[in-house]
């Protein structure tokens, strides 16, 4: 069971800045998840219409994503909450996979009752472990559209291609299995990967995109890592994003 915790889970309790440090106004969040942990985020006001909803990676914590947050706001347009899950950052409790699910309903249901938009008018934004949660959340409540980046197919597939000598998934009781989900998406879908991503094969992507249903999209970045896309891909990336969510995600 440790095995497993350190192996899905790498929280940080330190919010090391702000979205203020690059030049962002925000609004600290904080609010309940449907099973009723406190959970803190930021809010940053966007000028376009749509709202995305992040569910970051598996490691650190809020405020080591500021970069990608200010590309978003300024060159894609979109409003952003982007929140911390249970047991990191400010979130209290510790992670699990259901406990995750339980943030992000709680997540939607926030900017439910601030916005008035319900989930259909939203967009959910995932990267590898958040792209899980993305697909999870994008079955309970479907959104606008959604994209995911750095998506692996499931944990047991995970275990199985870092511990290959180690029968560790057969007990695992952690899942995330997008690739059991994503035939079952009914909302518009974007995938993004890095063509030289050394920690989950882009294939792995390739798969997920092929198994989803229509309308999709895919975008690989020439040169870009796991967690990199946005820095390797530039304008260009950005651009992918906003073209996608000018068609599906109520851009404008």
């Amino acid at each position: 069971m440790l095995l497993e915790e350190r192996f899905v889970y790498l929280p940080s309790r330190e919010l090391v800045g702000s979205p203020a440090d690059v030049g962002l106004v925000y609004e600290d969040v904080e609010f309940p998840a449907s099973d009723g942990v406190a959970l803190h985020g930021w809010y940053v006001p966007g000028r376009a219409p749509a709202t995305l909803v992040w569910f970051h990676g598996n490691a650190g914590n809020i405020s080591h994503r500021l970069g990608n947050l200010r590309g978003l706001h300024d060159l894609v347009g979109v409003s952003v909450l982007l929140f911390d899950y249970r047991g990191y950052g400010r979130s209290a409790g510790s992670p699990t996979e259901e406990g995750t699910y339980r943030d992000a309903e709680g997540a939607v249901a926030l900017l439910e009752g601030r916005t008035g938009q319900p989930a259909d008018h939203l967009v959910y934004f995932g990267r590898s472990l958040g792209a899980a949660v993305a697909i999870e959340m994008a079955l309970r409540r479907p959104p606008a559209a959604l994209i995911i980046e750095s998506p692996f197919l499931s944990i047991p597939h995970m275990a199985r291609q870092i511990y290959p000598f180690l029968p560790l998934a057969a007990f695992l009781r952690t899942h995330y299995d997008s690739l059991a989900k994503i035939q079952h998406l009914k909302v518009p879908l974007l995938v993004v990967v890095g063509d030289a991503d050394d920690v989950v094969s882009p294939d792995q992507g390739r798969l997920l995109f092929e198994r989803a249903p229509e309308p999709k999209r895919w975008h690989s970045v020439v040169g870009a890592g796991h967690n990199d896309t946005h820095v390797v891909g530039g304008a260009a990336y950005y651009g992918v994003l906003r073209t996608f969510l000018a068609e599906f995600g109520r851009l404008d």
